[in-house]
């Protein structure tokens, strides 16, 4: 996993979004235990404390829980994963169109550079960046 980290937000918030977004997208799938605290610490490049505070979140959100002496496991409740994603895919959404309406486009414009976008695209398969 590549973990990037911005001056705009907590640092444990943006682990809590990005380790979301492995689970979402199957990274870490539906109840795989997850590395350690430290291991994850060490691979983002974080003090421990500080992952330990994302996944302790991600515990209250419940898309992670904990076994006494077994570790962390990604829940394995496929509808919760689904509307985690769903919610992640409508904030950037939003964000995106906010950008086009900052930009002068209207919505309608949006759909239209969209469909020829995908259109364009050769196979239909839309890739999107995160």
């Amino acid at each position: 996993m590549l973990w990037q980290f911005n001056d705009g937000a907590p640092i444990y918030a943006q682990l809590v979004q990005q380790i979301k977004v492995g689970i979402v997208s199957g990274v870490f799938p539906p109840g795989e235990r997850l590395p350690s605290v430290r291991d994850l610490a060490t691979a983002a490049g974080v003090n421990p404390n500080t992952m330990q505070r994302a996944l302790t979140e991600l515990e209250r959100d419940g898309l992670v829980y904990s076994q006494r002496t077994a570790g962390r496991f990604v829940t394995e409740d496929k509808e919760m994963i689904e509307t985690a994603k769903r919610a992640l895919a409508e904030r950037h959404i939003s964000a995106f169109l906010d950008a086009m309406t900052r930009l002068g486009y209207r919505r309608e414009d949006v759909i239209e550079m969209l469909r020829q976008e995908i259109k364009g695209g050769g196979d239909g398969d839309v890739s999107l960046a995160m």
